[in-house]
């Protein structure tokens, strides 16, 4: 039997207080993993600062989740009512105020109201899809990022955009069950271009929400467990798809360890799951069946922005460990934007292999300082690596193929240059719409979050608004098979 390798935070255990005065060894009961490498880890102040804020996080997560539910109360509250001034006019003559309801097609997420576009880049396709189109057009990255960026809202909203708004047909919003977490921690929805004989299927994961605690833990998170044939994997993100937990770590050393990554499957399978707690791989994946099967000349997509795009890419990572070949020759690609990374560079080589080859089918894509794709850490300790090529796109969204986004790893040596190029975006905000045209105006939210990014640049970058611009911006055509280079190890 081959040697178990991993390494897990048991966040429900960190004390922060410890963290920061006790230099010695971090208890095995909050940093598990094999003897053979405890020394190394032990030695990071990487290590302790991750465990930090996911305890930080963890700590915030009622008051943060309270606060976003009132925040996202009174912004529609004052969206409903005609604004502030219409609505306090309303209440003091007597009027009556309309109550937003959440969930209902009219009530919008914090990021909708940051970003205030619904329609496709030029009307799109007008529902119509063209064989000939390449994967890399405008008209598939405008697509995936519009989708990712409506995975935020609810199914209503969605269903509204979609079908109102993209001609298009909705299918299904599928809302997970994470046991890890035990609770329904992780959204997609799935779509096609037709109901009947449909040329294009797309599945969007939600990503990172503004006000959810559980997914920012997740982003800071870093820990891993090693498979035999695909390396080292993000266990916060296989917990996500319903492949683990880290609570039930016996089970999945017996299920994974001297063998296939695929005679994992037993012991989720989906005729044992709980209809009342779908698991969103075996979730997705069984719905996908159904839809290729109706729909034989269709292909299909995968995207997601921020955590979204992790689970784009562990999707078909999946699909290509149990060897999903009539799925997978209908994969048309996948699209991530301002994506973390997922695993180790024997996991890039796997993807590269898989994905990339003979051409490739991955568009990642980084805007300028955006502090997501730049974690978990790129090192020695971490080891987590990103895979095919970087769509990276300046402040001034113009777009570069790279092999790694700058400053791979958030580093404070570009403290300075990153709020002057915070200034800078907040400046461009205010008159990019007289340069590029109207449809390029922020809203009052999305300028304020840039005046809240000065102190954290990296968090402002990551606004969905950014990705849009990029694309609709950007370059007609994306071409990442102009630079595909090997990983290299480099040192920061």
């Amino acid at each position: 039997m081959s040697t178990v390798n991993y390494l897990i935070a048991n966040t429900g255990r960190i004390c922060i207080s410890k963290l920061l005065f006790s230099p010695g060894e971090l208890r095995s009961d909050v940093l598990e993993c094999p003897e053979s490498i405890r020394l190394e880890v032990n030695e990071t102040w990487k290590i302790r600062l991750s465990l930090i804020l996911i305890k930080l996080m963890k700590d915030a997560a009622l008051p943060l989740a309270k606060l976003g539910t009132w925040i996202e109360f009174y912004l529609n509250l004052l969206s409903q009512n005609g604004g502030l001034l219409k609505t306090l006019f309303r209440r003091l003559t007597g009027r009556s105020i309309v109550i937003p309801s959440s969930g209902s097609e009219t009530f919008l997420s914090f990021i909708g109201f940051m970003e205030h576009r619904v329609n496709l880049y030029d009307g799109g396709t007008g529902g119509v899809i063209d064989s000939t189109i390449e994967p890399g057009n405008r008209f598939y990255a405008d697509l995936c990022v519009m989708a990712s960026t409506v995975a935020y809202e609810n199914k209503l909203v969605i269903r509204d955009r979609v079908t109102e708004h993209w001609k298009m047909h909705f299918v299904e919003f599928l809302d997970c069950w994470n046991d890890h977490l035990q609770k329904k921690s992780t959204q997609a929805f799935i779509f096609s271009d037709k109901e009947v004989d449909a040329q294009l299927v797309v599945i969007a994961f939600r990503g990172t929400e503004p006000f959810d605690a559980d997914d920012w833990e997740t982003d800071f998170d870093f820990s891993w467990y090693q498979f035999s044939q695909i390396g080292k994997v993000h266990l916060g993100f296989l917990e996500a798809l319903g492949l683990a937990n880290r609570s039930e770590k016996s089970e999945i050393f017996d299920n994974h360890s001297n063998s296939a990554f695929s005679s994992c499957v037993p012991s989720f399978d989906i005729d044992k799951e709980d209809p009342e707690k779908p698991l969103a791989y075996y979730a997705l994946r069984k719905k996908l069946k159904e839809l290729l099967q109706v729909h034989s000349n269709a292909k299909f997509m995968v995207t997601g922005h921020s955590l979204g795009g992790a689970l784009a890419v562990l999707f078909p990572a999946i699909l290509f460990m149990h060897k999903e070949e009539t799925l997978l020759e209908k994969m048309l690609g996948v699209y991530t934007f301002g994506q973390p990374r997922v695993g180790d560079e024997d996991f890039a080589k796997f993807m590269n292999k898989n994905l990339n080859e003979p051409l490739p089918r991955y568009f990642r894509i980084v805007y300028s300082n955006d502090i997501v794709p730049r974690m978990p850490f790129d090192d020695h300790i971490f080891q987590y690596k990103h895979f095919g090529v970087c769509l990276y796109y300046n402040s001034c969204y113009n777009e570069k193929n790279l092999q790694e986004e700058p400053n791979r790893n958030f580093s404070l040596l570009h403290f300075i240059p990153i709020r002057i190029t915070a200034v800078w975006e907040l400046v461009q905000s205010l008159f990019l719409q007289y340069t590029k045209g109207r449809e390029f105006k922020e809203t009052k939210l999305s300028i304020f979050f840039r005046i809240l990014g000065l102190m954290i640049p990296g968090v402002s970058a990551h606004s969905p608004v950014n990705y849009i611009n990029a694309v609709r911006l950007g370059p007609s055509t994306l071409n990442p098979t102009m630079y595909t280079p090997p990983h290299l190890d480099r040192e920061d």
